[in-house]
This record gives C-alpha cells, sequence and structure tokens, in this order.
C-alpha cells in the first residue's frame, strides 16, 4: 500500500519541481496577450477561469484510457507503475505543457499547425491525416465503453427494481443479466447498448455544435464531481480492503501468488519477454493516457483558446497530466489488487473487456450503490473525452479547409458527415478498434514531442527535455509497428533493430534538416 502512495506522492513532487524547470524553459511572458482575448470569437475563443479550464482540460484528456490502459497494464506486474510514475512526469506532462503553451503563443494554433511550423510542411500533411484518423477512433472508442458501462447498470438497477431478486443482492442480479433474463421495456442488454450508444452520439453532436460555455463549460463541473467521488471512492476501498482483519487484499498478489511479499527478483521478472506481449514496447502503448498520450495534443489547444494568461499554462497543462496520473495509479492497483493472479484478471478482461473489471471492482470496494456512482465517474470520462474529440475533429477540418465556424450552418456542413463516418466505424470490433488508437495515439504523441524538440533547438533552449522523451516513443512506435500484427508481424529481435535504426534515422534528419534562430524567443525574432 505504501508503493502506491510513494508513486502519487512523486507525481505532485514532479508538478512543483520538474514542472517548473520545464516552464523556466519555456519562458512565459505573463504580459504576453493569449488569443482567448485577442481572438474572441464566442464559440471556442472565450476566456474562463484557470480552475475551469483545469477541469475541462482534466475531463477531455482523461477518457477511458488512464483506467483501460493501467488494467491491462497490470498484467505486467507492479513494473507498470514505474512507467505511470516516470512517463507522466517526463514524458505526457512535458508534452502537454508545450502543446498548450506553444498553441498559445500561435494564435490557438492546432498541433498539425505547429508541427508544420516547427518541422516542416511534409510533417504537418502526415500529422494532420494522423490526428484525425486519433480523433474519429477517440470519438468511436468513448462512445462504446461508455455504452457499454452504461447498459450494464441499467440492466442491473432493473433487474433490481423490477423484483427480479432482492435489492442489493448484486451476483444474482448480474447472473440474470448474464442469462439473458433480465429485459428493460422489451430490450435485451444488447439492444440497450445500442440505445446508449445513440444518446451518447446525440450529445456529442450537440457538444461539437453549440459553443464551448454552452455546454461543456456548464455541465462539466458536475462530471468532475463524479469524477472526485470516483476517484477518492475507490481509493477508499482498496485501502479498507487492504486493512481489512478478515479478508486482506494483498497489493501485489498478483505476482505473489506464493505470499512471500514483493521482492526485487520478483519485480525484475516484470521485465522479461512474455510470450507474445514483450513488455517491450507493449506496455508503453497499453498505458498511454496517464503516463504519455497524443491524444491530449489534439484536445489540449481547445482550453489554450481560453486561457487568459500564460502563468496559467503550468497549472492548466503539467497539473492536469499529474492528476491523470493519479488516476492510472488507482485503477493500476485495482488490476494487481482486486484478482487473486494475473490468468484471473485475463479472464475478467476475456469475458468483458477492461470494463468488467471497472463494474465488478467498483461494487466489491463500494457496495451497490456506492459502485454505481463510482462507475458513473468512469462513463464521464470517455464520454467528456469523446465529446471534444469530435468538437477537436470539426476545427482540424475547418482549419485545413478554410471553412470559418461562427456560423451553425457552416459547422453542419463539418459535423454531419463526421458524425456518419464515426457511426459507421463503431460498428467495428471494440478490441481491433482499441490496438489501432493504441499505436495512432502514441505516434501522434511521438510528433507532438518532436514538434516540441524542434521549437526549443530552433530557439536555442534546452531541448532535450523535449527530444530525450521523443526518440524514446519514436522506437516504441517503431518497433511496435513493425513486431504487432497490425503492423507487420515481423521477428521480435528483428522488430527491435527496425525501431532503434529509424529512430537514429530521425535524429540525423532533426539535426540536419532544422536550422536554429540566432534569437532566444519569439518577441525578439519578430523585430529582428
Amino acid at each position: 500500500m505504501l508503493w502506491f502512495f510513494f508513486c502519487v506522492a512523486i507525481l505532485i513532487l514532479g508538478y512543483f519541481t520538474y514542472g517548473k524547470i520545464i516552464e523556466k524553459i519555456f519562458v512565459i511572458n505573463p504580459n504576453k496577450l493569449t488569443p482567448a482575448n485577442s481572438m474572441r470569437d464566442g464559440v471556442d475563443y472565450m476566456p474562463m477561469s484557470k480552475t475551469k479550464i483545469w477541469l475541462i482540460q482534466l475531463l477531455n484528456i482523461a477518457g477511458t484510457g488512464p483506467i483501460f490502459g493501467p488494467i491491462l497494464g497490470a498484467l505486467y506486474g507492479p513494473v507498470a507503475m514505474l512507467w505511470i510514475v516516470i512517463g507522466c512526469i517526463f514524458a505526457g506532462a512535458v508534452h502537454d505543457y508545450f502543446c498548450g503553451m506553444l498553441s498559445i503563443r500561435n494564435g490557438g494554433a492546432t498541433m498539425p499547425n505547429l508541427a508544420g511550423k516547427f518541422l516542416g510542411r511534409p510533417v504537418k500533411l502526415f500529422i494532420n491525416v494522423m490526428a484525425l484518423v486519433l480523433l474519429l477512433l477517440v470519438g468511436v472508442v468513448f462512445v462504446a465503453s461508455p455504452a457499454q458501462l452504461l447498459a450494464t447498470i441499467t440492466m442491473d438497477v432493473a433487474g433490481a427494481t423490477q423484483g427480479a431478486m432482492e435489492l442489493g443482492d448484486v451476483e444474482a442480479v448480474k447472473e440474470a443479466v448474464a442469462a439473458g433474463g433480465i429485459t428493460v421495456w422489451g430490450m435485451d442488454k444488447a439492444t440497450v447498448i445500442s440505445v446508449w450508444t445513440l444518446i451518447i452520439f446525440g450529445y456529442y453532436i450537440l457538444a461539437t455544435l453549440l459553443p464551448v460555455d454552452k455546454i461543456i463549460g456548464r455541465i462539466y463541473p458536475f462530471f468532475g464531481a463524479l469524477l472526485l467521488f470516483m476517484s477518492v471512492g475507490m481509493v477508499y476501498g482498496l485501502v479498507s480492503a487492504h486493512l481489512s482483519a478478515t479478508d486482506p487484499i494483498d497489493f501485489f498478489r498478483t505476482v505473489n501468488a506464493d505470499g512471500q511479499g514483493l521482492t526485487w527478483e520478483k519485480f525484475t521478472q516484470n521485465f522479461q519477454v512474455k510470450g507474445d506481449v514483450p513488455i517491450w514496447p507493449l506496455l508503453f502503448l497499453t498505458i498511454s493516457c496517464g503516463a504519455l498520450s497524443g491524444f491530449h495534443a489534439t484536445q489540449t489547444p481547445l482550453m489554450a483558446r481560453c486561457a487568459q494568461n500564460e502563468s496559467e499554462g503550468r497549472f492548466i497543462f503539467y497539473g492536469a497530466m499529474i492528476t491523470e496520473g493519479v488516476i492510472a495509479l488507482v485503477w493500476c492497483m485495482v488490476g494487481l489488487a482486486f484478482y487473486e493472479s494475473p490468468q484471473a484478471l485475463q479472464d475478467a478482461i476475456a469475458a468483458g473487456s477492461p470494463s468488467k473489471v471497472v463494474y465488478d471492482s467498483s461494487l466489491h470496494f463500494l457496495g451497490f450503490i456506492g459502485g454505481i456512482f463510482a462507475v458513473l465517474g468512469v462513463v464521464v470520462l470517455p464520454i467528456t473525452s469523446g465529446d471534444t474529440a469530435f468538437r477537436a475533429a470539426r476545427l482540424q477540418l475547418a482549419e485545413i479547409f478554410g471553412i470559418e465556424q461562427r456560423a451553425l450552418v457552416k459547422r453542419l456542413y463539418i459535423a454531419i458527415p463526421l458524425f456518419v463516418l464515426g457511426f459507421i466505424v463503431s460498428k467495428l470490433d471494440f478490441s481491433v478498434l482499441w490496438r489501432y488508437f493504441t499505436w495512432a495515439n502514441q505516434m501522434t504523441a511521438m510528433v507532438m514531442l518532436w514538434t516540441a524538440a524542434g521549437y526549443l533547438y530552433r530557439y536555442n533552449k534546452f531541448h532535450w527535455v523535449c527530444s530525450i522523451p521523443a526518440w524514446f516513443i519514436t522506437t516504441v512506435c517503431a518497433t511496435y509497428l513493425a513486431y504487432n500484427k497490425i503492423g507487420f508481424g515481423l521477428d521480435y529481435q528483428l522488430s527491435v533493430y527496425i525501431g532503434l535504426a529509424i529512430t537514429v534515422v530521425c535524429i540525423i534528419c532533426f539535426f540536419t534538416l532544422l536550422k536554429p534562430y540566432n534569437v532566444r524567443d519569439e518577441d525578439e525574432l519578430a523585430t529582428s
């Protein structure tokens, strides 16, 4: 249990130390006018308080990534928590901070435009396609996962309230639902999932079309309260279970079934190749949100357009990522503690995806009513990321085709085809969608980190804080594409060599093709 709180403490310490270092390297200008004030349009560019922006940023970036990913990552053992902590402080939060601050400095520009400015037009064309694919996948994935959880809640609550069994007899309810013995207004679970999918899509359409303060700015505080209840509630449940006098939970029993505790030898065993799921590179794609996520680069400019001062950047962008890291640690601990063995966790995931782990563990730790509220706290994360994913896709397409977005009818020109395509893609198998999502996600993170490194290098600043994470995730993505079945399916050792070789080529291109400016900041360049 102390290991969990130690990791949380390191994340918080990272915010106050490394976050401050990153801020000094960027060099903020509190007197510089931000796009929220200079480009205010009443739709996307609008000043908001930094606390509200931070909350919206957290809900935008979180999704099911920092929940589903760490649950899947728990199959690798406690080493997954190391990646969450180190990745979050030195890669993910740095990625988010520079994306947000560069967007503020460049009129609320999207990540593809930033990439084009600091890395060149070919990179801009590539990341425009990659980011749009990612946003579409995110929107679709973040429809499917909350629809499944909401359908499960609906069926269970209906089973209890319809008198099919006594209220609170959770196991009996779940058995009846699984056997198809419970219907809601004549609908089985599959139909209920479809209904919730349509409802969520309907909300996404409204959130995509209406000004940012009309829906997103008003209901997110309520969603934030649910998120807080979920996070605090699950920590309470985990601590209570660990301290239980009758049936205490060993937080690392998934790797220590013999009851001997966590030893260094057992910890290092987590690094060994495990059949066709080697820790390198799969762990670093399995756990993306909560450690390093390119999806954040598509969302962060939305909030960069609402920030009122550059001094707010560390709290909004770096801070929201650190908070997401804490959420990821909570659910990684659930994966490590709730099941008696890695195989039991694997079986639960196979039976109902990570959403089954979320649902079962929430009800176990917090009871039927508390568990339902905790699950609702999980549900709001994908919903509050899916809505802004489609919104970001609309804005990016508008930017590409030069379609202004003040008029509702012009927003519809983009939104209608976008949602039709999203609905079609949503019919694909969830596990396949998730694999493509994870790769596209980290590819986008890779480009954003190279973009930030290019900015720092061109302005003669300390670029290594972005360059080294960029090299790392480039090797991860290249190795994954070479090795995984959704890529080329090559031999594992050969794939590792290919990943390293591609990274070396990227490093050479970076230092030979990019030319540093003879100044250290944008204002100096503009007046030189």
